[in-house]
Order: structure tokens, then C-alpha cells, then sequence
């Protein structure tokens, strides 16, 4: 009976360290990591606003263009382009984002007649507005 007694105690101690080796090894598995999708939230699609201070002018009359810039990082330089025939031309007015997210030019322009006007920088373009000239 002592031998049979041995026998089922050793067969018992040997099946508990055998699952106990495998539960060891189940727990040390790390957990998989997380994707980047899933980590990492999407960048807001970059945006503009535009709107002028006024809708007619004389002739190199100042006037002002402001706006807000979403998903644009603050310092990035905004610039303001006027439509002339089929083609965009950048103007020699143009300024940063503030830390407001916002931004606020001086503008002179001298063409008489319907100027379109939009704001384009940072991956971004406002839409189109119009500012008269007499």
C-alpha cells in the first residue's frame, strides 16, 4: 500500500506541475499590442475661414481679412490669393496663425472691379470671397 500510496502522490504532484508549467507559460504571454489606427486618433482635415472687413473699397483703400484656421499648427504662414483670369495668384499679403488658431492681414488692392479673393496655406484654402474696388 506504501507503493501504490507513492505512486498516486508522485503521478498527482507531476500532472499539478505540468499544468501549473502551463499556466505559467499562458500568463508570461504578453497581450498583443495595440494597432496604430487604434492608438492614435485622426488629425482634424485642415480648414480656413475668410471674411473681409468690408465689401466695396476705393482704390488701394486698406481694409482687413481675418479668420480662424483649424488643424493648421499655429505659426504656419496663411496667404491671400486673387483670381485673376482661370489662374490663383498669391499677393504680397500674408501672416501667421496666431496661438488663437486665428489670423488677420492688411490688404490693398488696386484692380477696379469684383476681386475674388480666398486665403490658402497650411494644406488649406477658404473659400472664395469677393471684395468690389471703385
Amino acid at each position: 500500500m506504501n507503493r501504490a500510496y507513492r505512486l498516486t502522490t508522485t503521478a498527482a504532484l507531476a500532472a499539478a506541475l505540468v499544468a501549473g508549467a502551463a499556466a505559467t507559460a499562458t500568463a508570461a504571454t504578453p497581450a498583443p499590442a495595440p494597432t496604430a489606427s487604434a492608438a492614435k486618433a485622426p488629425a482634424p482635415t485642415p480648414a480656413l475661414t475668410a471674411q473681409p472687413s468690408t465689401g466695396t473699397v476705393a482704390a488701394w483703400q486698406e481694409f482687413r481679412v481675418s479668420g480662424k484656421a483649424t488643424g493648421i499648427k499655429t505659426g504656419t504662414r496663411v496667404t491671400l490669393q486673387q483670381k485673376q483670369g482661370a489662374k490663383w495668384v498669391s499677393l504680397p499679403a500674408s501672416v501667421t496663425i496666431n496661438k488663437n488658431s486665428a489670423y488677420s492681414m492688411r490688404v490693398k488692392l488696386g484692380i477696379k472691379g469684383k476681386n475674388a479673393l480666398r486665403i490658402t496655406g497650411g494644406g488649406a484654402t477658404s473659400p472664395e470671397f469677393t471684395v468690389t474696388v471703385r
